[in-house]
């Protein structure tokens, strides 16, 4: 299976193919971590909110789940829900 892919900080390479969210949920589906994420626009990131995309389910790995959560900027054990990710749905 190919799964889509996310990041905790800004992507340094091929930049203009990453997209930036929110993390709104984290689940499990079919022995998989699912992510939904709202994306955020230009217009958004500076506070105007565009409103205009739907939220995006990202399936992964748990092991890349651990690891993206390792390394937002949360407590040890708190949601990621509400902080912002970079992402990419497959084949994108």
């Amino acid at each position: 299976m190919n799964h889509d892919r996310v990041h905790a900080r800004e992507p340094s390479h091929h930049v203009d193919r990453w997209s930036v969210g929110v993390v709104e949920s984290v689940g499990e589906r079919d022995g998989h971590c699912v992510v939904t994420v709202r994306p955020v626009g230009e217009a958004e990131s500076e506070g105007e909110a565009d409103g205009d995309d739907g939220p995006v389910e990202l399936v992964i790995t748990f092991a890349v789940r651990d690891l993206f959560v390792s390394r937002l900027p949360t407590a040890e054990g708190e949601s990621p829900v509400g902080e912002r990710v970079w992402y990419r749905k497959r084949g994108g």
